[in-house]
Order: structure tokens, then sequence, then C-alpha cells
């Protein structure tokens, strides 16, 4: 357990990672993997467990059983850079985007395709 909970760590594959997100889709893996490897971070990626859930309760017998869901497969994300913090490494405009730009915070949730580091991040948009 770290000091500070801003700063995470888990051995990933016995490797020591500063956790990046956990429980990402493939698509966010591949996004968040081709972004840090782009900014010269060492990406460790992991399938994450599934999540733990309760014990239900016994059924009767004339209840008919349904089908348990099938949870989607998600992975845990991490660096070997023990000092990164991906909310750091945001604000601080640290990390950059292939085509030169600044990663903004829009740009890390995926909710724009191109960064736009000309607009500032607590303006509304």
């Amino acid at each position: 357990m770290s000091l500070n909970a801003n700063y995470i760590f888990e051995d990933l594959g016995e490797i020591k990672c500063s956790i990046i997100e956990k429980n990402c889709s493939t698509e966010r893996v591949a996004f968040l993997k081709a972004l840090l490897d782009f900014n010269g971070f060492t990406v460790v990626v992991v399938k994450s467990p599934p999540p733990k859930t309760a014990a239900k309760p016994a059924v009767a017998a004339e209840t008919p059983v349904a089908a348990t869901p099938v949870l989607p497969e998600t992975f845990t994300i991490g660096v070997t850079d023990l000092t990164f913090n991906p909310v750091n490494g945001i604000y601080n405009r640290q990390l950059n985007t292939p085509d030169g730009h600044t990663v903004t915070p829009r740009y890390w949730k995926q909710q724009e395709s191109v960064s736009r580091d000309d607009v500032w991040y607590w303006k509304k948009a």
C-alpha cells in the first residue's frame, strides 16, 4: 500500500508498476498503450480478476435458474515508472499525442479524438 493514495502501486505479473487504470476494455487498453508507449513508458497489461460477488440466497426448486451473465473481459494497465501518476501527468502537461499536441483531460477520457490543447480545461465547452 502506498503512503499517498494518488500513487497506487501493484505487482502486475511479477513487475512492480504504477497503476494507470483498472477494469479497462480492450479498446481502452489499445488507446492507452499506444499513448503511453509514444511517451516513452514501459506499459504492462494484465487481465483483471473477476469481480467478487456476494453469495446468492438459496432459491426454491420451482424457480427456473437463469443463465449467469457473461462478464466482459477487462484489464489492468500499469507502467514500470513508479514516479508516474496519470492525473499529474495530464494536468502538468507532461504527456504528448503523436500529432504533437499536449494530452488534455477530454482526450485522455476519449471524449475527443483530437487533443485541443489551445482550449483551457477549466472553461466550459
